[in-house]
């Protein structure tokens, strides 16, 4: 299915001070916090609630709660600057690590971490990863995940290429893919253009 791109003026307002040379670390982390929140929201609008008895300082009433166990799949190391703000939305989350790099010769995704747990799967689980380039790294993470029996799975990057969302509509047809941005394409090293360079790189200051 075609990528949902979150167009509002706060994403395209901290995007593009994002993919500035002279935006600072600090200062990126902080506006991929920002965007990861604004993704959040709106992948989160089909999450299942049940009622639950409240009571006001006036009387008892009736809310909602969420009832669906979600688990937070950060694809290392990048993934991981869009874990905090998610748990402040979904304090009650379960976060799962999926460690995998680019090999720089071939540009496939190579796995080298993986901590999904035995038993039964959380309910939804949101794939971070703030880039989405070749395609290969989340294709990756939802096999990983539909092996587990996740029957909802929901990726959410900053900024994706025209190529990657082709690659996982085929490989992953099912998945629901959420973005601030589908950029121009790839250039021949496999990295999105115009792009933001090296997430990780820029977040954790390396």
């Amino acid at each position: 299915m075609p990528a949902k791109i979150i167009d509002h003026p706060l994403v395209n307002h901290h995007l593009a001070k994002l993919r500035s040379t002279q935006t600072s670390t600090s200062d990126f982390r902080r506006l991929v916090h920002k965007l990861a929140t604004l993704l959040a929201y709106e992948a989160t609008q089909d999450l299942t609630t049940a009622d639950h008895k409240v009571e006001t300082p006036l009387c008892e009433t009736t809310g909602q709660r969420l009832n669906q166990r979600i688990a937070l799949v950060p694809i290392l190391r990048a993934g991981l600057g869009m874990v905090d703000p998610i748990l402040d939305l979904i304090p009650d989350s379960e976060v799962w690590h999926l460690g995998m790099y680019r090999n720089e010769e071939t540009a496939e995704p190579v796995e080298y971490y993986n901590k999904l747990p035995p038993g039964k799967a959380d309910d939804v689980a949101f794939i971070l990863d703030p880039m989405l380039a070749t395609g290969g790294s989340a294709a990756s993470a939802c096999e990983a995940l539909m092996k587990w029996g996740v029957p909802n799975i929901k990726l959410l990057s900053v900024i994706g290429s025209p190529e990657g969302v082709e690659f996982l509509n085929k490989t992953v047809p099912d998945l629901d893919i959420f973005v601030c941005s589908v950029d121009e394409k790839l250039n021949d090293q496999k990295y999105i253009v115009p792009g933001l360079g090296d997430a990780g790189d820029r977040i954790f200051n390396t």
